[in-house]
């Protein structure tokens, strides 16, 4: 029996070696902007199918749930309605354009904005600002622990993307924009954030409450972190490239 139970070890870590054969090099980037372990992060991108799979279920899954927020929202809204699933969705076209050899960094870095933000947005605002309240259990454990693996995901990204000032401008310039039409100024009709419990009242929502404000004040404090986040990223990964270029190409004497 033992030995039968090793084997298959053998053989699982075998076929995970075999598909995370080419996997990009961990580089040594400081602990903030590469917070997982590299095994984690190996294992991730080994399972980059699979997680591409996962992610498009939750996107499908995640316009669902929008479903009455989209009957209530015009039509000209409905892109900044489901900030989720949308995240969900650049995550899974980012890991499978890597695995395409596709070069998109414009996407690498929305995905990285979009599981960083909701990932960590979410989480508060169902912990701290709505409560479970009437929602089942199932479906708020659910809500929490499935966007904390999207801020998970965004950390393997760095492995296979170098966040170009470009691409991270048009990521901001969206989820800047999200924030604005949101919470401060709605392209059409009501605010366009999710809809949140905590604004309930008699008769509709009430964004004069707490709730609005410090759901704003996260969303808005989370895009600056993903920015920072990936500018650092992008700065660390050159000065570890000149750094590398030094030591090989530099004189010995100094310059």
């Amino acid at each position: 029996m033992n030995d039968d139970g090793a084997g298959d070890s053998a053989t699982l870590r075998d076929r995970l070696a075999a598909v995370g054969d080419g996997l990009p090099s961990r580089e040594a980037l400081p602990r903030y902007v590469a917070p997982l372990p590299k095994p984690l992060e190996d294992v991730g991108l080994r399972l980059a199918w699979l997680i591409v799979a996962v992610n498009l279920a939750g996107t499908v899954f995640g316009f669902w749930y929008y479903r009455f927020q989209f009957a209530t929202t015009p039509a000209v809204a409905w892109p900044v309605v489901p900030d989720s699933p949308v995240a969900t969705l650049f995550i899974a076209l980012s890991l499978a354009a890597w695995r395409l050899d596709l070069d998109v960094p414009w996407l690498h870095a929305l995905a990285f904005f979009g599981c960083i933000k909701l990932g960590l947005w979410t989480p508060y605002v169902q912990l701290f600002v709505n409560g479970q309240g009437s929602v089942p259990t199932w479906l708020y454990q659910f809500l929490v622990w499935s966007h904390l693996a999207m801020a998970l995901e965004a950390f393997l990204i760095h492995r296979y993307a170098d966040f170009p000032v470009r691409a991270v401008a048009v990521a901001v310039a969206w989820y800047g924009f999200n924030d604005v039409v949101d919470y401060f100024a709605p392209l059409a009709g009501d605010y366009h954030h999710t809809l949140l419990r905590a604004e309930v009242v008699a008769g509709g929502y009430d964004h004069s409450l707490p709730a609005h404000d410090l759901a704003a004040a996260a969303a808005v404090a989370l895009t600056l972190l993903a920015t920072f986040l990936a500018l650092a990223t992008r700065v660390k990964k050159l000065e570890l490239e000149l750094a590398t270029r030094g030591g090989v190409d530099g004189p010995a004497g100094g310059r």
